[in-house]
C-alpha cells in the first residue's frame, strides 16, 4: 500500500482545523527549554534553495513566524530571538524540486512551550492558514504546511519527555488526529497573542526523503552516532542521540529506489548539525546527495 504525506500526518486541511476547535479543553504544559537541544548531536540549521528566496522568506517570515536576521549575497537567514535557524538561497534558473526523489520532506520547527504552538494555532486559524495536517504522535503535537515551492514543514511542541514511553531503546509515537480544542486549551484570557516564533524556537529535527530507509539507517548510525527509536514498517525510520524522540527520519514512502539528487533542483541544499563529538567543522554527504554539515558544540 501506497503511504502518502497525507497519511502520516493525520492530514486535515484548514476548514477541518477550524472545525474541531471549537471546544478548548486544558492539557499540562511542557518545560520552557527543549529537550532536543541537550543532545549531544542535534539539528541547528537547515538551508534551502529557491527559485525566489524573496517569496520563500516571506513565507516563512508571515506564516511561520521566523524573522529576518540578515542577507549575505542572495542568500537570506531567518531565524527567532537572535539564533539563525533557516537559510534561503536564491537559485532562480534551478528546476522545481521533485517530490519522488530524494531530499526535504520536512524541516520541523519546535516551539519551546505548548502554549506557543496554541497561539500560532489560533492565528493560522484566524489567517485561515492552508494546512496539509495536525497530528498527535504522543510524544509531541504537531501541525504541517507546505511553503510555496513545495517543501514541508512542520510545527510542533513536545509533550514532557520524562513521560515518553519506552520499550527498551524504542519509544512509543504513533498518528492519531490532533485535538484542536485541547491545545487551544492552553490560551488563557490574558495569554499574547502569536507575535513570531519566540526565544528557544529550534529545528527539532530534519525529515527526508531517501531511496531505502534501511540504508538511510546504517550510514546515520555509521557517519554520526544515531540511534533508531522507531521504524515504519521498513518505509522510515527515526533516529536520536541524547533519548530524544528523533533528531532525523528518514523515508521512501514517495522516493522508493530513488538515486542521488539533482544538484539543479530547488529544495534541500544543506542540514547542519551540532555535535559534542566533533572537533572541527566537515562536510559528509549521504547516499542520496543530501549535504550534512557537523560543526562542534560551542563550550
Amino acid at each position: 500500500m501506497k503511504v502518502t504525506r497525507r497519511d502520516v500526518v493525520g492530514g486535515a486541511g484548514i476548514l477541518a482545523f477550524q472545525a474541531i476547535a471549537g471546544s478548548a479543553r486544558a492539557e499540562t504544559d511542557m518545560n520552557s527549554v527543549p529537550f532536543a537541544a541537550t543532545a549531544p548531536t542535534h539539528v541547528s540549521k537547515v538551508g534551502i534553495k529557491a527559485r525566489d528566496a524573496d517569496q520563500l522568506a516571506k513565507y516563512y517570515s508571515e506564516v511561520v513566524g521566523l524573522r529576518e536576521l540578515s542577507r549575505k549575497g542572495q542568500t537570506v537567514i531567518l531565524g527567532a530571538g537572535e539564533t539563525p535557524l533557516l537559510e534561503i538561497e536564491q537559485a532562480a534558473a534551478i528546476r522545481a524540486d521533485d517530490p519522488h526523489s530524494a531530499g526535504l520532506y520536512h524541516t520541523a520547527f519546535l516551539l519551546p512551550r505548548r502554549v506557543d504552538l496554541a497561539r500560532w494555532a489560533r492565528r493560522a486559524i484566524d489567517q485561515r492558514t492552508p494546512i496539509v495536517g495536525a497530528s498527535d504522535h504522543i510524544v509531541s503535537e504537531a501541525i504541517y504546511l507546505t511553503d510555496p515551492e513545495g517543501n514541508g514543514i512542520e510545527i510542533y511542541a513536545d509533550r514532557p519527555h520524562e513521560n515518553w514511553k519506552w520499550n527498551g531503546s524504542s519509544v512509543e509515537m504513533g498518528t492519531a488526529a490532533l485535538d484542536v480544542g485541547n491545545l487551544l486549551g492552553a490560551l488563557k484570557p490574558d495569554t499574547a497573542e502569536w507575535n513570531g516564533a519566540p526565544d528557544g524556537a529550534m529545528v527539532g529535527h530534519l525529515h527526508l526523503r531517501v531511496g531505502n530507509a534501511g540504508d538511510a539507517e546504517a550510514w546515520w548510525h555509521r557517519e554520526l552516532g544515531m540511534q533508531t527509536v522507531a521504524g515504519f514498517g521498513g518505509s522510515a525510520v527515526f533516529l536520536s542521540t541524547g533519548g530524544y524522540h528523533h533528531h532525523v527520519a528518514a523515508n521512501s514512502w514517495q522516493s522508493k529506489g530513488a538515486g542521488k539528487r539533482d544538484n539543479d533542483r530547488s529544495g534541500l541544499a544543506w542540514a547542519e548539525f551540532v555535535s559534542s563529538d566533533a572537533r572541527d567543522e566537515r562536510e559528509i554527504v549521504d547516499p542520496w546527495g543530501n549535504v550534512m554539515r557537523i560543526v562542534p558544540a560551542k563550550a
